[in-house]
């Protein structure tokens, strides 16, 4: 159980407490009294991981080996699962003016259907031999999939970040000058289509800002990664309403699986994505469970709201508690810090929880960071979970004789 953006710093609001420690949790501390704590850097000390290179960790994967960047699993989070080699982008649909200066990043946050639409209109062109496929994500959101030869992810972002002229991609290394080339040509042409395209005439008529090019980011060249089960000898599958999150998943070859009500937002099911958690360790060796809302709050720097989720996670734990099977190893971890007064990801390091009969407990009581950091596990990194797992569960293989 991942728990987005869980850990945090000590909060004035909260009497200097996390929310961790402010909220009610009777079930996470029935957890913590009958498991064993310990603090986990996910990438190594003091680093800020990234959602995507943080769950890589989880998974057991070496982050500095394999990630490439976040327009893969950007990709792989709404079905896009490229080929070795395939250079995919984070995009977003935006206004420009006649002299290309972004006057609004996110085209007045437009969304499906009108996105599918002008998605639909770019998509399955040819560029200098480079075949482009453009899908439309999340609200205002959409990926750039370029495949031919020769492409390289060493190109900076078209996408200015603000109300400023779009910017050229330029070529990072020798190697990335023909993907500059034709990124630079796919945005002149996007703009040349979007802008006549009778979407946004109609969006125009009705007052609604246009959304008349698309702007690439975050390149990233598609991994070879060892697949899950290839890697570990086990069956996985992962349950998160995120699509990066699900991204992520698919690219290390999980089955991702759909809960209804899981938005990936603070409306979502919690307990509805639980139930199906526990339905699917029915069919597979491991299951991982992503839950967002609480790195939502504390972007927001709601430390309030962050202890109202944390509670709601409780009740998570709580049905966890009642339904898990006799002879299941369970996790409570967080993939960051994002603590409330920085309102962003932070290198502090993260509670871990974990329950499994026979484990020897730690004398803990209590779920949280300072309990934590006294736990049993002691101080690991976010690579060695999936090891500590898999031997909890009587899986490990020894090494040596």
């Amino acid at each position: 159980m991942v728990m987005d953006g869980l850990g945090d710093r000590a909060v004035k609001e909260l009497n200097w407490q996390t929310p961790l420690q402010a909220a009610n949790r009777p079930n996470l501390n029935w957890f913590a009294e009958h498991g064993a704590s310990g603090i986990v850097d996910i990438i190594g000390p003091g680093i800020r991981p990234g959602s995507d290179t943080a769950h890589l960790a989880i998974l057991g994967y070496d982050p500095y080996l394999v990630y490439t960047g976040r327009g893969p699993f950007e990709a792989a989070g709404i079905g896009i699962v490229g080929n070795k080699g395939d250079v995919a982008f984070r995009c977003n649909f935006a206004t420009v003016d006649e002299h290309l200066v972004v006057t609004d990043r996110r085209a007045g946050r437009i969304k499906e259907p009108d996105t599918a639409e002008l998605a639909a209109s770019l998509s399955g062109i040819t560029i200098d031999g480079v075949q482009i496929t453009v899908k439309e994500a999340t609200e205002h959101r959409a990926v750039l999939l370029l495949r031919g030869e020769g492409l390289s992810a060493k190109v900076s972002d078209v996408d200015p970040h603000g109300d400023t002229k779009i910017h050229e991609a330029v070529p990072m290394d020798r190697d990335a000058k023909r993907t500059a080339k034709v990124v630079n040509a796919f945005v002149k042409r996007s703009y040349e289509v979007l802008n006549e395209h009778p979407v946004n005439q109609r969006r125009s008529k009705e007052g609604k800002p246009v959304a008349n090019i698309l702007l690439p980011r975050g390149a990233g060249i598609f991994p070879d990664i060892q697949p899950f089960e290839e890697r570990y000898g086990m069956t996985a599958a992962c349950v998160a309403g995120v699509s990066l999150i699900k991204g992520i998943c698919r690219v290390c070859g999980l089955e991702v699986v759909e809960a209804k009500g899981a938005t990936g937002g603070l409306d979502t099911d919690m307990l509805a994505k639980t139930r199906v958690a526990l339905e699917q360790m029915e069919s597979h060796d491991l299951v991982l469970m992503n839950v967002k809302a609480s790195d939502i709050v504390s972007h927001d720097g709601n430390a309030q709201g962050k202890v109202k989720v944390v509670e709601r996670l409780d009740e998570m734990a709580g049905l966890l508690r009642e339904k898990l099977p006799e002879n299941a190893v369970v996790a409570f971890v967080a993939d960051h810090c994002t603590p409330i007064e920085v309102k962003d990801h932070s290198g502090d390091p993260v509670p871990l929880l974990i329950y499994c009969q026979g484990i020897v407990k730690d004398g803990n009581l209590t779920y949280d960071e300072g309990a934590a950091a006294k736990g049993g596990l002691g101080r690991i990194r976010g690579k060695d979970i999936m090891p500590i797992l898999i031997d909890k569960a009587g899986r490990s293989e020894k090494f040596g004789s």
